[in-house]
């Protein structure tokens, strides 16, 4: 009996060895970040920084993110910094962007802050951007576009590089438009603008036309963002591309001419094979007709309806008739090698 009892305190000294144990290396390992929320005025107690290590949340994070927010005047608690780290989300950067709103009197509160951040947008540079707007070039020259090319009425090409200065609309931030709609409606105001105007010249007297025009169409509705100016900041004259319209459309009509009229003259060439075959068809005929002449004369000659004398008449006529033609085909060719 008493070497169970003296077993069972061995247990419960063991036991009680290990609680202690553990909870020393527990105290080691949590105590300086204990006591620099407590001496911070961020208290945590040291089972939330147990629970915090158990739930694989980084408690020194948690805590010097805590001690940031409590030393700005803001009171989150840890269970809502664990819950957006849990959800993959930048404490630090909430918490700076947090700082930084409430100092420069922005409103903006912890669930917008943690709902941007985990939207992927960068909260601490939206809340920077609201205090201090930034500028925009339009068009953006990491696309390889340096200048917004447009036509005017007249038909001379403009090319216009425009800076726009924004700040973030912190309410509007989920969900709005970025950057790139910026700059895209607004080259879509300056190709607008240039391509209503009458003649070039008008916009480079008045380029901040430009700037009013686009500043009336309200680009910044449904983005992040708002426009506070359009600033143009170059306009060249490129070329002149009505001409070169007229020049391409010239050429254009100069090779559709050119291929009716081959196409007609393909057609007469094809007319003028069938006439050629025609006459030729025609001649054979005549060549038939004329061989069928000595048939039809001896026919006369047995019939009796034709005498030798009439015989000698037709020879005579026929080479009389020849003659004229012969004389009539010299004469034509001395008068051809006259001329």
């Amino acid at each position: 009996m008493s070497i169970l009892l003296k077993l069972l305190v061995f247990v419960l000294w063991t036991l009680g060895g290990l609680l202690v144990l553990t909870f020393l290396i527990i105290f080691i390992k949590f105590f300086n970040l204990w006591l620099r929320a407590l001496v911070s005025g961020a208290k945590v107690g040291l089972g939330r920084l147990v629970g915090m290590w158990i739930r694989k949340v980084n408690p020194s994070l948690i805590v010097d993110s805590r001690i940031m927010l409590m030393k700005g005047g803001l009171f989150i608690h840890t269970d809502e910094l664990e819950t957006h780290f849990l959800a993959r989300g930048d404490v630090v950067k909430v918490s700076q962007a947090l700082v930084a709103a409430s100092k420069a009197g922005i409103k903006l509160p912890f669930e917008r802050a943690t709902a941007i951040d985990l939207a992927g947008r960068d909260v601490l540079d939206a809340v920077k951007t609201s205090v201090n707007p930034k500028v925009i070039d339009c068009p953006n020259p990491e696309t390889g576009k340096i200048t917004v090319d447009a036509v005017a009425k007249d038909g001379i090409q403009l090319k216009a590089k425009a800076r726009v200065t924004v700040r973030v609309n912190i309410d509007a931030l989920i969900g709005g438009a970025s950057e790139e709609t910026i700059i895209a409606r607004v080259g879509e105001g300056i190709v607008t603008t240039i391509g209503s105007a009458n003649t070039y010249k008008n916009v480079l007297e008045n380029p901040d036309q430009i700037s009013r025009r686009v500043l009336e169409k309200g680009l910044d509705a449904g983005t992040a963002f708002e426009i506070l100016s359009i600033d143009i900041a170059d306009v060249d004259v490129g070329s002149n591309i009505g001409a070169k319209l007229q020049a391409d459309q010239a050429e254009a009509d100069t090779r559709r001419f050119q291929a009716e009229a081959e196409q007609r003259r393909a057609v007469a060439r094809a007319r003028e094979q069938e006439m050629t075959a025609q006459v030729q068809e025609n001649r054979a005929k005549v060549v038939l007709a004329e061989a069928e002449i000595p048939l039809a004369i001896a026919k006369s000659f047995r019939d009796g309806n034709l005498g030798i004398m009439d015989y000698y008449r037709l020879r005579n006529i026929q080479a009389d008739t020849d003659m004229r033609k012969s004389l009539g085909e010299q004469q034509s060719d001395n008068r051809s090698t006259d001329s």
